[in-house]
């Protein structure tokens, strides 16, 4: 910049105005002693103006914050938000580059007034004042309680904030694995709690940062590898209490996302009582502090020892129950078998008996035994009709106790049958037979 122009930014050289001007000789001699701009030989091009405007605000007004209403927000595929604050009596336009925005909890609503931290300077292409926003934030909790809400929002989409998908404790862990800094009293005290009420439990630490724009992915891949490694029965991930901003780290949706998919049970431990984090809400369980967090992972041994010798008793007892149980239930099943036995027994013998009669009804020698005979011929084939005698035949008949022979001495076909069957004539028939010629 011209010497005499007094008007050399506070921060950096400004522009010059002189670059590329030709040698000292002729009418160059007399522009050289014109300041820039101050005629129409000297004017300087637009570019070397919005260039030095730019020099000049931005060296001029050092970074700020300022306070107004967000209008026309849009967010472009480059991943830059363009908006304007405004007030009752002016506007500027403001843009966050993309490679800033992770900073920023969440995108302004239309509308809501925030309070931007940032540095003015000029858009050359367009020689437009504009505020390059490096920090933002709302009044009260703002964009931090929209940012926890919205992710909020997409976890229970997924399902992860589903209470029936967490999983519960073991009440006997071996190992436990901590994802917290090496350096933070988190650690202590869970180091201390863990000693104190059970020794013989590991304690494997896992290094990650837990505040900083590193924590969320360093939390991350130290929830990986411990899913990796799967040597761990439960996982305490957590840090001591800090403000809002040091604690953002557990709102994360990815640290969220590596939680829940966790093979591991798993138990969140961040900052006190009041902080509630996305975190706590995807983890199997909430404790208030890392203390808590320790309390609840790992029993005291004196009590498990304890409870041990009562759960001994009550399984000897109760086994010893159920043998008595046992015992009288076989003796009162005994007694009915043999009831069932017995009375199955006397059916079958009734049965036996009842069929035994029925066989013996029928049997030929009862039948004679009830007075009829039986007239069988000379090979001992059975005489069951009129028409197998002729007359002078020799037949025999069969009695109840004995055996007669006789003679044919007439047939009479047409009579009626005797109730003995075929074959059978009943005795007193015969007598009539007999007085008819039988011998």
């Amino acid at each position: 910049m011209n010497s005499r122009r007094g008007a050399s930014p506070r921060r950096g050289p400004a522009p010059s105005l002189f670059d590329g001007a030709g040698s000292l000789d002729g009418s160059e001699l007399s522009l050289r002693d014109a300041a820039p701009g101050e005629s129409p030989e000297t004017a300087i091009s637009v570019l070397d103006l919005t260039t030095l405007a730019k020099a000049v605000l931005e060296g001029g007004i050092p970074t700020v914050w300022i306070r107004g209403e967000v209008s026309g927000f849009k967010r472009y595929s480059s991943g830059h938000w363009y908006f304007t604050l405004k007030d009752a009596s002016a506007a500027v336009s403001c843009v966050v580059w993309a490679s800033d925005t992770f900073r920023i909890p969440a995108q302004p609503d239309e509308g809501m007034q925030v309070m931007a931290r940032g540095q003015l300077t000029v858009y050359p292409a367009q020689g437009r004042m504009q505020f390059i926003v490096r920090a933002l934030e709302a009044e009260g909790e703002g964009l931090w309680r929209k940012a926890f809400e919205e992710t909020r929002a997409r976890l229970e989409k997924d399902g992860l904030l589903d209470p029936a998908r967490k999983r519960p404790i073991p009440r006997f862990p071996s190992r436990v694995a901590v994802v917290t800094s090496p350096d933070g009293a988190a650690l202590h005290d869970i180091r201390s709690v863990i000693a104190r009420r059970n020794p013989s439990v590991d304690l494997i630490v896992v290094p990650a940062a837990v505040q900083g724009d590193a924590a969320p992915a360093s939390l991350t891949a130290a929830l990986e590898r411990v899913a990796r490694w799967r040597g761990a029965d439960v996982v305490i991930v957590g840090r001591g209490g800090g403000s809002r901003e040091d604690l953002w780290a557990f709102n994360n949706e990815g640290v969220a996302r590596a939680i829940a998919a966790c093979p591991i049970p798993t138990i969140s431990a961040v900052g006190h009582e009041v902080d509630v984090t996305i975190a706590d809400l995807v983890a199997d369980l909430r404790a208030a502090t890392p203390s808590a967090a320790a309390e609840a992972a790992v029993p005291v041994l004196d009590e498990l020892v304890e409870w041990l010798g009562a759960l001994r008793n009550t399984m000897t007892g109760g086994v010893e129950r159920r043998v008595v149980t046992a015992r009288r239930e076989l003796r009162r099943f005994a007694g009915d078998l043999a009831i069932r036995a017995r009375r199955s027994v006397e059916r079958r013998r009734a049965l036996v008996q009842t069929v035994a009669g029925r066989i013996d009804a029928l049997s030929p020698l009862n039948t004679l035994a009830r007075g009829y005979a039986v007239a069988r011929d000379a090979q001992g084939h059975a005489l069951g009709s009129a028409d197998a005698f002729r007359v002078g035949q020799a037949f025999t008949l069969v009695l109840r106790d004995g055996q007669v022979d006789a003679a044919v001495t007439g047939v009479r076909v047409g009579g009626p049958a005797g109730p003995g069957g075929p074959g059978v004539t009943p005795a007193p028939a015969a007598t009539p037979s007999k007085r008819r010629g039988v011998k």
